[in-house]
């Protein structure tokens, strides 16, 4: 990462545990849920017929 140390790499980058990996997922799991209820289910076309 660029750190002139390992220590501070590992102290910055490693103090997140496996409960907060879990609720992270759990965030984007409900994150991507809300996206899917609001993309349009079907392209909705509109179609002009010309009578002659």
């Amino acid at each position: 990462m660029g750190h002139s140390d390992i220590g501070v790499t590992m102290n910055v980058y490693t103090h997140l545990g496996l409960d907060d990996a879990a609720e992270e997922m759990d965030r984007l799991n409900k994150v991507e849920k809300i996206r899917e209820e609001l993309e349009p289910k079907e392209e909705v076309t509109q179609k002009i017929f010309r009578g002659v």
